[in-house]
């Protein structure tokens, strides 16, 4: 008997690696497509579940009129990915209007899950914004993303999200607000929606990574388990990222008492990610720090941002020398220099 493949909904399920796709310019800050395409090559030979594409690691700017960038990246994504079973996930934002016609280009694309970012409702009532997210679902499966107040994010609470859940095109919520009671908000009110067994966890907790990951909840005689990751983090040392993600779902599911050493593991990579992301300047150069571990391996031709106030803040590049050099075990600069060549082409 010849068992069929997962899907990618069945795949999405159980929790994988899906960076959120970074955005190659040149130095006049525009297009690169040649690195564009060697970045979706690079997540793909890293092991990467599927990849993000649209969101804020890729620039919210793409979406401005006069850059018109949205789609470009969307379709080079996608056709990258064509030939893979890669999860195919868009960053779906803006009012209703501009939110369906982002979807509707996704689905276009034949990406498979909208993320879908509320920003742009945050003076709305709950009811508003579940009919929002209703009117998007109709278009394609809805990722939820609960993104952290210091990049825009707002505070939701409990009931939002038990209504968020309840809600049958969400397939899945990005937990992202930096923030432990924030965190568990999400958790409780998708085991309150009674669809716990239908929607997968994704931390994008970047200050939390590896014990979101090793950790159980239980709400409401429900036990959830945050089993994936979609994360701005992911977009660089990539291969590392899916062996961590490995190794951690194979210690979950052993059942055993959690060794000491993901503690340790789970302080590194915070570590890593405070001077990645510049926490010490409020995020200012997150963007900046993706693309410069991007550029110093040779994926990205320069770390430019279609803003050109978005750059490493002072002491960003020394802080990003600083962890390299402290967890070497987290960087996969050799796979990347043995492989560079080939994505390149």
């Amino acid at each position: 008997m010849v068992l069929s493949s997962p899907t990618w909904r069945e795949r999405f399920r159980a929790g994988t690696v899906i960076p959120a796709h970074p955005l190659a310019l040149t130095e006049q800050r525009k297009l690169d497509e040649r690195h564009q395409r060697a970045l979706t090559r690079y997540y793909l030979a890293a092991g990467a579940g599927g990849v993000a594409v649209g969101v804020h690691t890729t620039q919210f700017e793409i979406r401005d009129p006069r850059i018109g960038l949205y789609e470009p990246v969307l379709a080079l994504a996608a056709e990258e990915l064509r030939a893979s079973d890669a999860i195919r996930v868009a960053g779906v934002c803006g009012n209703t209007a501009q939110a369906a016609r982002e979807a509707q280009i996704a689905r276009d694309l034949k990406y498979h899950a909208a993320l879908l970012n509320l920003v742009a409702l945050a003076d709305s009532s709950i009811a508003e914004v579940v009919a929002h997210v209703r009117a998007i679902g109709e278009i394609m499966p809805i990722i939820g993303f609960y993104l952290q107040p210091a990049v825009g994010g707002q505070y939701f609470p409990v009931e939002f999200w038990r209504a968020f859940a309840e809600i049958e095109s969400v397939i899945g919520i990005k937990i992202a607000p930096f923030n432990r009671y924030a965190t568990q908000d999400v958790l409780r009110g998708v085991a309150e929606s009674g669809r716990s067994h239908e929607i997968a966890l994704y931390t994008g907790n970047d200050d939390h990574i590896v014990l979101d990951l090793l950790s159980g909840y239980h709400f409401s005689g429900c036990d959830l388990q945050i089993r994936g990751g979609l994360l701005g983090h992911w977009s660089v040392w990539t291969s590392c990222a899916v062996e961590l993600h490995r190794q951690v779902r194979q210690a979950v599911e052993s059942g055993k008492l959690v060794d000491p050493k993901w503690l340790l593991r789970n302080a590194e990579v915070t570590d890593m990610n405070a001077a990645l992301f510049d926490v010490g300047h409020h995020f200012h150069g997150c963007i900046a720090g993706i693309n410069e571990v991007l550029r110093r391996q040779g994926l990205l031709a320069g770390r430019w941002c279609l803003n050109p106030a978005e750059d490493l803040s002072g002491g960003q590049a020394q802080e990003l020398d600083r962890v390299i050099a402290t967890y070497p075990h987290l960087v996969d600069d050799q796979f990347v220099k043995q492989n560079l060549d080939t994505w390149l082409s």
